[in-house]
């Protein structure tokens, strides 16, 4: 066998050039670099995007600016409270799960007066909230797990901010049902009609409205004195016990809205909200105990009466036997316009009330006689006036309000056509249920 020798100097030059390769390759060695990330490689010098990160809890006050990235899954613990002066962003693809707990325990996302939630998605990768029971994970749109009547899972999510509301005595400042007023971040309601509380744009909010506090389950989405400074846009709110969205007062806008499938009432509106709702549909079925598609209040107290609420372009729809259109009382007052009700024969119901000797009040039927409560180009079955009262006692009156209302308002209008598709991105388009 032929043997090759080197010589010293080519056994030089090829020890040194091995070890050029050994040393280009360590240096070119990819993996996670991430130190916080359960396959961290300490000897990866380039991140190759494999990073895993394990789910993350919290809990309590947020009091600094903060962020939570969409590389893992944020669990509520309880109550997050962002406190006065702190923001809170979200980045696009997040999912946030709420841990299971009642009352006191129960989990949700409370924005306090002074705080700021910035919560931008996409329609490719929208911010999830939705219960630690749902299996989606990090990446995913929708888990496969749960339905459409799955909720009372957590809480939901809470905007108070400083806006004008009609709160109950004459007050301007009101404390969100469900939340002692000795925690020191219920409360809501001021002066500054355009308060920001930050944005949220394509976010869907699911399976929630468990009860925060005896007799008081969240909304899927509360927002109670929050100023026209704030983004309201693109919101889904899937499966949830209580209201889909509530507006406590306030002078926001909000746009691109949708509840599907909400136990209570789709969107409430209270304590002389006076913002524009613009585009929205409720959709609900049996088996979750849905009351109105809409209910629609006006001012509780004696200030800050005279706003008027807009709602533009809506479709509300049963799909079973449960639930009514819509319920105008407690002196509503504002315009209707372009918006479908879809109940079979169901009326629009709209609320009179009376004095002892059955003289009327100011209330919604009136409201609608004195041109304070519009319906302009809406399609519905019919319209009922009802008395405000245990047992019907002014007959002849109510029969009267009826056919005054009823001649007022137009039952005839062709309504509008609502595009479901635009919220496709969402749990319920994904889930092919519109």
């Amino acid at each position: 066998m032929k043997r090759i020798y080197l010589s010293a100097t080519r056994s030089m030059a090829v020890l040194l050039s091995l070890g050029f390769v050994l040393s280009v390759s360590s240096c070119n060695r990819e993996g996670c670099t991430d130190p916080d990330a359960t396959n961290y490689d300490d000897r990866a010098k380039e991140d190759d995007g494999s990073c895993d990160f394990a789910d993350q809890a919290v809990s309590g006050d947020i009091t600094s600016n903060t962020t939570w990235t969409a590389d893992r899954i944020w669990e509520l613990d309880g109550k997050v409270v962002v406190r006065d002066g702190a923001t809170l962003t979200i980045e696009p693809g997040t999912i946030i799960k709420g841990l299971e707990g009642q009352e006191a325990a129960a989990s949700a996302l409370i924005i306090a007066k002074g705080g700021k939630i910035m919560a931008e998605g996409t329609a490719e990768n929208p911010i999830i909230f939705t219960t630690i029971l749902d299996n989606i994970q990090v990446g995913e749109k929708v888990g496969t797990n749960l339905t459409r009547t799955d909720n009372e899972k957590w809480g939901g999510v809470a905007i108070l901010g400083d806006a004008p509301s009609s709160t109950e005595n004459g007050d301007k400042v009101g404390n969100l049902e469900g939340i002692p007023a000795d925690e020191g971040y219920g409360e809501y309601g001021g002066d500054n009609a355009s308060d920001n509380s930050g944005v949220m744009r394509y976010v869907s909010i699911r399976h929630g409205g468990i009860s925060i506090g005896e007799g008081n389950e969240l909304n899927g989405l509360t927002l109670a004195g929050v100023g026209n400074g704030t983004t309201i846009d693109h919101i889904e709110i899937y499966a949830t016990l209580d209201d889909g969205i509530e507006f406590f007062g306030g002078t926001v806008n909000a746009s691109n809205l949708f509840v599907y499938y909400q136990g209570d009432d789709g969107i409430d509106i209270d304590q002389n909200y006076s913002g524009t709702i613009t585009n929205f549909a409720v959709i609900h079925g049996d088996g979750i105990g849905t009351d109105e598609g809409l209910e629609i209040d006006g001012p509780e107290g004696s200030t800050y009466t005279d706003g008027m609420f807009t709602l533009v372009n809506g479709l509300c729809r049963a799909e079973g036997s449960e639930g009514s259109a819509a319920d105008f009382k407690s002196k509503a007052q504002g315009t209707v316009r372009n918006v479908t009700f879809e109940y079979g024969n169901k009326p629009v119901k709209i609320r009179a009330s009376f004095e002892d000797d059955c003289s009327t009040k100011n209330d919604a039927a009136v409201n609608v006689l004195d041109g304070d409560l519009v319906f302009d180009n809406c399609a519905m079955a019919a319209v009922e006036v009802y008395e405000n009262a245990d047992e019907a006692t002014c007959v002849a009156e109510t029969e009267a309000a009826q056919t005054a209302v009823a001649n007022a308002v137009i039952v005839d209008g062709s309504g509008t056509t609502i595009d479901l598709s635009t919220w496709s991105w969402g749990a319920a388009g994904l889930n092919s249920e519109i």
